[in-house]
């Protein structure tokens, strides 16, 4: 039980990756960032084009950049690790978890801790300042958290996976295909086509009654 608890090797070496360098390998072509990291290979970043090259069939993240930190989308991550207890952010209307503690200003920290307005969620590792009551800031303040406590884990559970599965299904449920919307539009075209055909008898009916009364007026007989 205890090896399920070890976080996995390459979690470790992603985090102490450098990201955002440019690519000694395509240094004079665009999209050269080294914002890539395979799973498989374990090995650094990479741009763009060395996934297309060398890494096509692999499983790779993308890691992005938040106020001059490190991010992923938890789309891609919770797909890998088990992220439970770690806070969220919504960034660019994706949400992310950040790679890393990020450093923050000791004064600010102590005063919201000695009584100043605050919220209570603090990291259990940084002390940080949560938004919500996770227990930790970033990935690798969790993985300080499964080695010091060892109540914590990053490896997903069969529950889990049937878990997200269901919610997809249940998307995909709730959504309509193609078909389905095709064959509402045909029957709202056909309700309408068929209200609009009972009218047509009524306005035929006005339409005669209004050429009747349109006849040649009868003058009154002229009198003696």
């Amino acid at each position: 039980m205890e090896l399920m608890l070890v976080p996995p090797s390459w979690l470790e070496q992603l985090l102490s990756t450098t990201f955002f360098t440019v690519c000694e390998t395509h240094i004079n072509t665009p999209r050269n960032e080294c914002n890539m990291y395979c799973l498989d290979c374990k090995h650094h970043s990479f741009c763009f084009y060395c996934k297309q090259s060398w890494h096509k069939d692999h499983q790779v993240i993308q890691i992005r950049r938040s106020s001059y930190h490190d991010v992923v989308r938890v789309a891609e991550i919770q797909k890998v690790l088990d992220i439970s207890g770690v806070q969220t952010y919504v960034i660019n209307s994706a949400k992310v978890i950040f790679l890393n503690e990020r450093p923050q200003n000791q004064s600010k920290t102590s005063n919201m801790v000695g009584g100043g307005k605050s919220n209570s969620h603090l990291c259990e590792i940084c002390r940080r300042n949560l938004l919500d009551p996770f227990r930790f800031c970033s990935l690798g303040c969790k993985v300080e958290g499964t080695k010091k406590n060892g109540n914590v884990s990053f490896v997903l559970s069969a529950k889990k996976d049937e878990e997200i599965g269901r919610m997809h299904e249940g998307m995909r449920r709730r959504l309509p295909s193609k078909e389905e919307l095709r064959e509402g539009i045909h029957k709202q075209v056909y309700q309408s086509t068929s209200s609009n055909s009972h009218l047509r008898p009524s306005l035929q009916h006005g339409c005669s009654n209004s050429r009747r009364r349109k006849g040649i007026p009868h003058r009154a007989p002229l009198g003696p």
